[in-house]
């Protein structure tokens, strides 16, 4: 017979004791261009969602969403909240999700992904807006925010080896038995997970032992995030709200500015290889602490034809047939392939720009990029070819 457990009573969280923040400063969410308060729910830490998530802490923000520690009042663990604005469309990352509750597989790369717990509908206080609240396990610090806190601000080997080894094999899996693109990895999505819990009742605790500051504008609060301590945990790669159904060919607009792939750039169809690319240009970002392409002009505008002039320089001259693909390449290339845009390109490659490394240590990471960084994307490996590449496997089984 199954023993029911009481829920937990909600905790009662100071109602004074921290730091004021000055109305007219912008905080957390306000910093966003696009921030308009009516679409943001109002959350408030101690409140309960859904009858069993008690808000104890704000994790973070971006522009779509805010997102929360809570404890889950009948389960007795904790979960993170992501409460969505009123006019984001998250039908497309459900979808992704409950399509991948149909794979039944027993593929390790499952376990680097972000499981989705729960979806439900909170009304805002006022009574005048509904928003899509997602449900996930909690996780730690993301690789961005982890980078940040090393010496030098970059990721040893060793680490960058650990991290991609997991992202690539949930690659693996979503590519080949979930049949989904991801088409957003970027460090921001990549996040630790937690080897020790403690650290979330710790964080709970310390939100009502010493509360972060705040500001109070009338019929909302808005918080302070609490960082998270460093987890330790396997990287786990997260948010699916890009994500598209089907490997093969796919037409729009897709990945972070800076890490388009040039099929994206130059209006081609892509496919799953546009992930390949992806990390590639992470691997990048965690190891050299900078982007491979800046692609800005001299007015720091986001301009695809200093991105390109910039990719001709590390990559080297695009295949005749690659470019045939695309009516637009006749904007930056003539009919023979030789470059013509109005940027220049740049005097430096791939070994150039590479100065962390030496020698045949160099040699080897640089041959691993260029198996994800070539214009053709039929020339890139997949992810479980990359998996088993030597220099990914180098020193693991010491």
């Amino acid at each position: 017979m199954a023993v029911l457990r009481r829920p937990s009573e909600p905790r009662v969280f100071p109602r004074s004791g921290w730091d004021t923040i000055d109305p007219s400063v912008p905080v957390e969410e306000e910093t966003i261009p696009t921030y308009r308060p009516d679409k943001f729910y109002p959350v408030h830490i101690g409140e309960v969602f859904n009858h069993r998530y008690q808000v104890v802490g704000k994790l973070g923000y971006g522009s779509s969403a805010t997102v929360w520690l809570c404890r889950d009042l009948l389960e007795h663990r904790y979960i993170a909240l992501k409460v969505y604005t009123v006019s984001t469309s998250v039908m497309r990352e459900i979808e992704i999700y409950n399509h991948l509750r149909t794979v039944h597989s027993d593929h390790a790369g499952q376990s680097c992904l972000r499981p989705l717990i729960e979806v439900f509908q909170a009304q805002s206080p006022d009574g005048c807006s509904v928003h899509t609240c997602l449900v996930h396990p909690p996780l730690g610090i993301s690789l961005d925010q982890l980078a940040s806190l090393l010496p030098g601000g970059v990721m040893s080997c060793a680490m960058v080896k650990t991290t991609i080894r997991n992202i690539l094999a949930a690659l693996d899996f979503l590519h080949t038995e979930a049949r989904v693109i991801h088409t957003d990895l970027q460090p921001n999505n990549i996040l630790l997970g937690i080897k020790d819990e403690t650290i979330l009742s710790k964080f709970e605790i310390a939100e009502f032992e010493s509360p972060v500051p705040r500001k109070t504008l009338g019929n909302r609060t808005i918080y302070l995030s609490r960082p998270l301590p460093i987890s330790y945990g396997t990287p786990v790669l997260c948010d699916l709200g890009e994500a598209r159904l089907g490997t093969e060919k796919q037409q729009g607009d897709i990945m972070p500015d800076i890490y388009r792939a040039p099929e994206v750039i130059l209006d081609m169809s892509w496919d799953y290889k546009v992930d390949i690319w992806n990390v590639g240009m992470v691997i990048w970002d965690l190891f050299e602490r900078r982007h491979l392409f800046k692609a800005r002009n001299p007015e720091r505008k986001l301009d695809d034809g200093y991105y390109l002039a910039e990719m001709q320089a590390v990559l080297g001259d695009p295949p005749l047939e690659f470019l045939a693909q695309s009516e637009r390449s006749l904007q930056f290339w003539d009919k023979n392939g030789k470059w013509r845009g109005a940027a220049p390109v740049p005097d430096y490659n791939l070994n150039t720009l590479e100065e962390r490394l030496q020698g045949d240590e160099k040699d080897e990471f640089l041959r691993f990029l260029r198996r994800m960084l070539c214009w053709q994307p039929e020339e890139r490996a997949t992810a479980k070819e990359l998996l088993f590449d030597p220099w990914l496997m180098e020193g693991l089984f010491k």
